[in-house]
């Protein structure tokens, strides 16, 4: 146990130490997350454009006043409106040129007509650009006059039971302005998704937890190439044990790698990952199932290269396939259910959950995959000829 130690904690202070470990560990994956953050990170933001609004209603009209007070307050929603308040010929006339911009003309005795139950029609002419944030307008202006509109429904239905006519206002007013009879509390349903951000650093760290790994088996071939695995080998320690110590070794620098990924890309990209202890725990089940992956190449990559080889194919099918890149959806179920067991796919869905407010419970799924994949790979290891670096 002493040697296996020692062997460990040397390969791993050699490991950090290796320019090759940084670069490929934290530099390169960070690098990544900047690019396609600038690339794709802005796509789920939306900055809407200033508005300009010309409202064209008789004077002192009650209807048009609240209309105007309502498009006034979206600057609540991050909607700066501007409201001008012109003739109907200077508002037919507008110009909006590049900017989003709208003209409203009001009828006469608008709001006696809404308080009668007449029908009323508010012309709306929208510019050329006026887009998204046309439609927000147009949106809150046809709900303002449903409320009117509610509110004659209410007074004639009062009428129509023999309330007073003298209440029949009274009425009318409250239907068309009061508040709902409950409240309303403003929050976030979880959808166990990561956010744009959030899901490409969690992407990229699980693909380059596959490339860190592979250091513990490419020294041991360097060390077999340069003779050094032959004097090791000469000591009074098992081959297993050396084999162990390499492992142990990758387990251990994909833990830092990943939490360090993970941490700098939450810190940078705005990603919050949830629970501390709970994102732990699927770190380290899926450096677990990655480390597994290099007891298989341990015993088929007889140089270096192989093992490069070997381990660049693993990463990127492995990657790609769990999502590091981009979503993967595909109508088969036997096709889902397998890409369900990838270790990458398994860490990114886990992230989701914690991210969400899950805790150690809610991950059970994602770490029993990553798991149970640690454990088939090294009993698959186990049945392989050892052409490898120990053979």
């Amino acid at each position: 146990m002493r040697a296996l130690a020692t062997l460990t904690l040397n390969d791993l202070l050699q490991g950090l130490r290796d320019k090759s470990v940084i670069l490929f560990g934290l530099v390169v994956p960070l690098a990544l997350m900047f690019v396609f953050n600038l690339v794709f990170g802005s796509t789920d933001d939306r900055e809407f454009r200033p508005v300009t609004v010309a409202v064209s209603a008789p004077e002192g009209d009650e209807v048009a006043a609240t209309v105007t007070t309502a498009l006034e307050s979206l600057d609540g929603i991050g909607l700066d409106v501007t409201v001008d308040r012109l003739d109907e010929e200077s508002a037919r006339a507008l110009d909006t040129g590049d900017e989003a911009g709208l003209a409203m003309l009001f009828p006469d005795d608008t709001t006696a007509d809404v308080t009668a139950g007449r029908p009323v029609t508010v012309e709306v002419l929208e510019g050329d650009s006026a887009g998204l944030e046309g439609s927000i307008v147009v949106t809150v202006v046809d709900t303002v006059l449903q409320q009117y509109a509610r509110g004659t429904v209410a007074a004639y239905a009062g009428a129509s039971v023999g309330i007073d006519p003298a209440d029949l206002e009274a009425v009318a007013r409250e239907a068309a302005t009061g508040g709902p009879a409950y409240d309303l509390e403003s929050a976030e349903a979880s959808n166990e998704q990561l956010s744009a951000g959030a899901a490409l650093v969690a992407g990229q760290a699980g693909l380059f937890l596959l490339f860190t790994v592979s250091f513990g088996v490419t020294s041991l071939l360097v060390e077999r190439e340069n003779g050094t695995l032959a004097r090791l080998r000469s000591l009074p320690i098992r081959g297993g044990g050396i084999v162990l110590a390499k492992a142990l070794v990758s387990f251990f620098t994909g833990v830092i790698s990943t939490s360090v990924l993970l941490a700098a890309g939450g810190y940078f990209f705005d990603a919050d990952f949830g629970s501390l202890p709970v994102v732990a725990a699927l770190v380290v089940a899926a450096c677990a199932a990655a480390t597994s992956l290099m007891f298989l190449v341990v015993r088929v990559a007889a140089t270096s290269e192989q093992a490069s080889i070997a381990t660049s194919i693993f990463a990127v099918v492995l990657g790609i396939g769990g999502g590091a890149f981009f979503p993967i959806s595909t109508d088969s179920p036997m096709v889902s259910r397998l890409l369900d067991l990838n270790p990458v796919a398994a860490l990114m869905r886990g992230l989701g959950i914690t991210s969400g407010g899950g805790g150690i419970s809610d991950v059970t799924t994602p770490l029993l995959t990553m798991v149970a994949f640690a454990l088939v790979v090294a009993a698959v290891s186990r049945l392989v000829p050892d052409r490898g670096a120990m053979a």
